[in-house]
């Protein structure tokens, strides 16, 4: 086995096996993007000084900005490799980007006003800033876009189905009718539901000094407003939201909400892949058959919803994550302890493992056709769902003990269908005028209003 990192020799499925499906998300979670991250934070912050101005960079040449900035555009390999060369002599992540900065400047002559870089800040300042900008930027780039789409799948089925009227199965049993669009808009709603909570969780981030207090700012320039400073940046600077309050590290209990919506959010899709599989168990959907592919290594005939359940064991494997993830982060001893530096590192894995998820429903739901011969041969079958709507006319028309009678019929009759039905209300004492109500009940009719 060679000692070189590819997607089969990862120990990980995620940059292994479903390389190809998060590959997108190596520029926000990877371990190159979390420092290209810290040194955009670090840079913007020093930027951020010259314009107060502090006195000692009242003389930074303006000019020199844009030179700056662009050590994070252009930010390479070679770059992120030097930076853990130098990790290798301080023990030390942070660290190691300031000395990359610093380095930086001496080749853009601004060696002479280098140490205000990471002026005055602790390391999670950094951290606590680069990571929820990462995470940001993966939700709208990535995750958010991703969902969206299966989003307007459902509602564009939910309408194109609405009147695909099918029967409903409660704890597993024939129920009354329903339709094949309203069952998926079910999903829809729920999924739309979660999607506008997301908007209201902030990205939060922690910026205050070694313990939240800016003990060193107010030491060196007693005289600045240090706290609307960081306001000032965190807020409009870096598009996240300051926590004003803290401790050495964010409090995470914003992360640990995100973290908790889209577990929800998983397990709607969930839910929907697991109604699906078991619509296509019941031929209610054929699947589009991709030449090449084989669903058994031994039964031929095989088309397996094999999408819906890849995409059911990654959610499921997030979920277990994010579980983790939004119970430990906001816990942390006195003002700081290092258990959280390590867990905040994985934080790209549950999201790569509802991106294949993500991707999974995707392609499935593209493969589905509807069958709406099964779906109404089924239907057909089942004439006994009318029964509600029967004994609810009876207790309407004050006939007695309307409910017990279709019981009896129902119960004791190995098939109930459109004759046994008729001959049941032709018995029954009532006008013919609701008699010929009741006779138009049918499996297909019987479907009552759709709220959507």
């Amino acid at each position: 086995m060679t000692n070189t990192l590819t997607p089969l020799s990862a120990i990980s499925p995620v940059d292994g096996r479903y390389r190809r499906a998060t590959e997108p998300l190596a520029a926000y979670f990877s371990e190159q993007a979390l420092i290209r991250h810290r040194a955009m934070v670090e840079v913007e912050y020093f930027i951020a000084l010259c314009e107060i101005p502090l006195p000692q960079l009242a003389r930074f040449p303006h000019d020199r900005y844009a030179p700056l900035r662009q050590i994070i555009a252009d930010f390479s390999d070679e770059d992120a490799l030097r930076v853990k060369a130098i990790e290798k002599e301080t023990n030390h992540d942070v660290k190691a980007v300031e000395y990359f900065l610093k380095e930086a400047f001496d080749r853009l002559g601004t060696g002479a006003f280098s140490e205000f870089i990471h002026f005055g800040l602790t390391s999670q300042d950094v951290t606590n800033t680069a990571a929820p900008l990462c995470l940001k930027a993966a939700w709208e780039n990535i995750l958010k876009p991703g969902l969206e789409s299966i989003l307007e799948w459902m509602k564009a089925m939910a309408h194109e189905w609405r009147d695909v009227v099918m029967l409903a199965r409660t704890h597993g049993q024939p129920a009354s009718p329903t339709s094949m669009g309203k069952e998926i808009f079910v999903f829809a709603d729920r999924l739309t539901g979660q999607l506008a909570l997301t908007e209201h969780i902030p990205f939060a981030a922690k910026f205050g000094g070694a313990t939240g207090n800016f003990n060193a700012h107010y030491a060196a320039y007693p005289e600045i407003d240090w706290i609307g400073f960081a306001d000032r940046f965190v807020n409009r600077t870096l598009g996240l939201k300051r926590s004003a309050v803290t401790t050495q590290i964010e409090p995470y209990d914003h992360l640990g909400a995100l973290f908790d919506n889209l577990k929800r959010i998983n397990t709607i899709l969930i839910d929907f892949c697991r109604d699906i599989w078991t619509y296509i168990a019941f031929d209610y959907f054929k699947q589009k058959i991709k030449a090449g592919e084989v669903g058994s290594s031994t039964m031929p005939n095989k088309v397996n919803p094999i999408d819906f359940e890849n995409a059911e064991g990654n959610f499921g494997v997030a979920n277990a994550l994010f579980e983790h993830l939004s119970a430990k982060l906001p816990i942390s001893r006195m003002q700081r302890d290092l258990t959280d530096s390590t867990v905040m590192r994985n934080i790209g894995v549950p999201i790569g493992h509802t991106l294949i998820g993500i991707k999974s429903v995707q392609r499935g739901c593209g493969k589905l056709i509807l069958n709406a011969t099964a779906i109404d041969n089924d239907l057909d079958n089942q004439w006994a769902v009318v029964a509600e709507g029967i004994q609810t006319i009876l207790r309407r028309e004050g006939y007695p003990k309307p409910y017990e009678a279709l019981k009896a019929l129902t119960r004791t009759h190995a098939r109930i269908d459109r004759k046994t039905l008729a001959a049941f209300i032709d018995g029954l004492d009532l006008s013919q005028e609701i008699k010929r109500e009741l006779k138009a009940i049918t499996p297909k009719t019987y479907t009552g209003r759709y709220n959507y």
